[in-house]
């Protein structure tokens, strides 16, 4: 039976109307976007002049399903707000990515990834349908069944096919408690042969893994963070206040627990933007005691940082002590797991950043007849690992240089770099990387006089 107030639906009909009616209202010809307060893109764009489409009246969860385990929600929904409606029911989406601020349209169109991708594959495999409005204002629904191609293609268009505005997703029942096993490896090679075994057998030493990631801080020292949902009672840890939840990874030797609420465990990166918010002083004991609580959240820490970018203060500082500018860093890319150890130790001899975070996953879709995701083609029945690393590394000769270092190693190891931030390929190995041909087939047929932007204009040449 489905659960959802009258008015989420009559709000949400409501919205698409508006939608519909701002895009109505461009100028013919007039280029299309969103009118967006918030992004969870890092890359610099060209300021957009045009008047942005309404997207009032979609934010919301529009149903959800408990006997059916399915929830409707509408795209410019956050995954804060979509995880307190399903969590009431004992349900949660099958993937959750990191950060609250997160629109389950944009993990679905921009990728999205998590602790469960080792089980549940990327958001967008757990989508059963959408409604998108395509460049040519047209409202269709895409699923396996109709319009196949839009579907497939939509995951890692960014927007440049159309906006997801409402999207029907499968959930998994969840349990109140997650209990914690961070295992420490002095070796590389063993903690990835750890998470490969981990991801093919889903338990570790007799007991059941239901979420996986780990944390590198240097060659000596990783960590494996296996969770387990558990009904048992008892204490938790809280890593909203004081306490830092990366810090209370690290131990001398062995295996160390914890146990948080299923609710702070999806969190459990975002108060600190994984470690990220150490750059804002956050994580200074003095400082964090004056810190308000409502601000220790990752969307207060990007606000901070687009304001840094606005106004380039750390370059000034840089220069005032005498240092060059920094490059912004702040990538993941998916490595063929067999493979990670070789990025590891390519990536920790040339690039100054860490701590760097390891997350598995494996596409759900198995075997040849796998109808595959064009636009970001990862084979089936092969395991993969996400490394994250976020931070600034001195400027190079060239614009990007370390950038493009990494993209020359991830693409020689048969891997892919997620396109949220900082890209510089050219328009062959774009296409070679992206699905090129599909994305044109698909971009003709339901955008053909080009009202939305190009994907490689969008993430490469940052318009």
């Amino acid at each position: 039976m489905s659960v959802a107030p009258v008015d989420a639906r009559v709000a949400h009909a409501d919205g698409v109307q508006r939608l519909l009616a701002s895009y109505r209202a461009l100028p013919d010809g007039a280029p299309v976007r969103l009118a967006k307060p918030t992004s969870n893109l890092f890359r610099t764009r060209t300021q957009a002049r045009a008047p942005g489409l309404d997207t009032t009246g979609l934010t919301d969860v529009i149903a959800v399903d408990p006997e059916a385990r399915t929830a409707d929600v509408a795209g410019m929904c956050t995954y804060e707000d979509l995880v307190a409606a399903t969590l009431a029911h004992g349900l949660a989406p099958l993937v959750v990515p990191q950060l609250k601020t997160i629109t389950l349209g944009g993990a679905v169109t921009g990728l999205g990834i998590e602790s469960t991708s080792f089980r549940n594959g990327l958001p967008h495999e757990s989508v059963l349908e959408m409604d998108i409005l395509t460049g040519a204002g047209e409202l269709l629904t895409a699923s396996p069944e109709e319009n196949p191609d839009l579907f497939r293609a939509f995951p890692n268009s960014y927007g440049t096919l159309g906006y997801a505005v409402r999207l029907r997703i499968e959930l998994e029942e969840v349990k109140p408690f997650v209990a914690l096993r961070h295992v420490r490896f002095h070796s590389l090679t063993e903690l990835v042969a750890a998470m490969s075994r981990i991801t093919e057998t889903r338990q570790l030493d007799g007991i059941r893994v239901d979420y996986l990631d780990g944390v590198v801080f240097s060659e000596e020292e990783g960590y494996l963070c296996l969770g387990t949902q558990s009904d048992a009672p008892g204490p938790v840890s809280d890593y909203t206040d004081q306490a830092i939840y990366y810090r209370s990874i690290q131990h001398e030797a062995g295996v160390s627990t914890d146990r948080l609420t299923i609710h702070d465990y999806l969190w459990r990166w975002d108060t600190d933007w994984f470690w990220c918010s150490e750059a804002f002083g956050a994580q200074n004991p003095r400082l964090r005691r004056l810190w308000p609580k409502r601000y220790r959240r990752s969307s207060f820490y990007g606000a901070l940082m687009k304001y840094e970018q606005r106004f380039h203060i750390g370059d000034r500082l840089e220069r005032v002590k005498g240092k060059p500018r920094r490059e912004r860093v702040v990538q993941d890319v998916e490595i063929p797991i067999e493979r990670c150890v070789e990025f590891l130790d390519w990536f920790l001899a040339r690039v100054p950043i860490t701590p760097i975070w390891l997350c598995p996953l494996r596409l759900r879709e198995s075997g040849e007849t796998a109808a595959g995701w064009p636009l970001y083609p990862m084979q089936p029945n092969r395991s993969y690992v996400n490394v994250g690393f976020w931070s600034t590394v001195p400027v190079g000769r060239l614009t990007g240089q370390t950038n493009r270092l990494i993209e020359r190693k991830v693409s020689a190891l048969d891997g892919h770099k997620s396109l949220y931030s900082d890209s510089f390929y050219t328009p062959a190995e774009f296409d070679a990387l992206y699905g090129g041909e599909a994305y044109r087939a698909v971009k003709r047929r339901y955008d053909p006089d080009s009202r939305l932007l190009d994907l490689y204009a969008k993430a490469v040449q940052r318009r």
